[in-house]
């Protein structure tokens, strides 16, 4: 499955400046009219280590209503939590109605880290998948949008920013040993998120796979497909969708998108000076 997705997509400076903040305004239109509308919404992400996440999530939050959302980084359950059914803690940081839940990282970490690492028993997070398509169902049924994004590199350039990072004496702490003990085990983790991609398909909880390799290209498609979804979500109420603010607007991310590039650039370089002198 995975293997047939185009990693090399990209998106040139000059489209990304002229399509993100009209993307941006649009979202944030979007926001005030699920919030009038009461429509809940869900949007997790799911990816590899270094693809993205993050960033992903400050670009796409940076223009939104914060009183409209709530963002979740989840982390391993604690020990009382794991005295209780296990989606138990996330039942509590669902959205209200109008509102929306963003997830950095989500209940899917029962079928990928707990299963690679052997954190939970097998007969546990083959469960699993059930759990998590009855319990996306169960939101639907009550209103839920769900939005669900795993962010795709390879393992070459998983590891090439890794090695960035790890030049970056203000980033290095983002990579830990737990990270590089992931990367080597890459190609167990491949066969998880396939199979849970396969077998947690729905109709109301679609996958969205971003080519992630590009940060320009990944940033664009999240927002179209939120932008796409919430729309849907809208005319399937049978309500009128906010009309297009076509009111000219400055470009942004120049300057953010430059720093990313001077960034990489720099740290390519020393990369491959340390390469030279090993």
């Amino acid at each position: 499955m995975l293997d047939k997705i185009d990693l090399d997509r990209k998106l040139s400076k000059q489209e990304y400046k002229d399509l993100l903040p009209r993307l941006q305004r649009r979202l944030y239109d979007l926001e005030k009219a699920s919030w009038d509308a009461k429509i809940p919404t869900i949007i997790l992400f799911e990816g590899w280590d270094a693809a993205g996440k993050g960033t992903s999530i400050n670009l796409l939050t940076s223009r939104l209503d914060p009183r409209g959302f709530k963002l979740y980084p989840i982390q391993a359950p604690r020990t009382f939590e794991k005295r209780l059914p296990w989606l138990w803690r996330f039942w509590l940081k669902l959205p209200n109605y109008g509102e929306m839940a963003i997830f950095d990282r989500s209940w899917y970490g029962r079928v990928l880290v707990e299963r690679v690492e052997g954190l939970t028993q097998e007969e546990e997070w083959r469960k699993g998948y059930r759990d998590i398509v009855d319990f996306e169902h169960a939101l639907a049924d009550d209103g839920h949008v769900i939005i669900k994004f795993w962010l795709h590199i390879s393992r070459e350039e998983q590891r090439r920013r890794f090695k960035m990072l790890e030049a970056d004496p203000l980033e290095s702490w983002h990579v830990q040993v737990e990270d590089w003990e992931h990367h080597r085990k890459y190609d167990e983790y491949l066969l998880a998120v396939e199979e849970m991609l396969e077998r947690t398909e729905t109709e109301w909880g679609p996958w969205t796979i971003v080519e992630a390799t590009d940060r320009r290209w990944a940033r664009v498609k999240i927002f179209q497909t939120i932008i796409r979804r919430l729309e849907e979500a809208l005319k399937e109420r049978g309500l009128e969708l906010p009309p297009e603010d076509l009111t000219p607007v400055p470009q942004a991310g120049e300057e953010e998108d430059e720093d990313d590039e001077v960034l990489d650039a720099d740290l390519t370089a020393e990369v491959e000076a340390q390469v030279g002198e090993q």
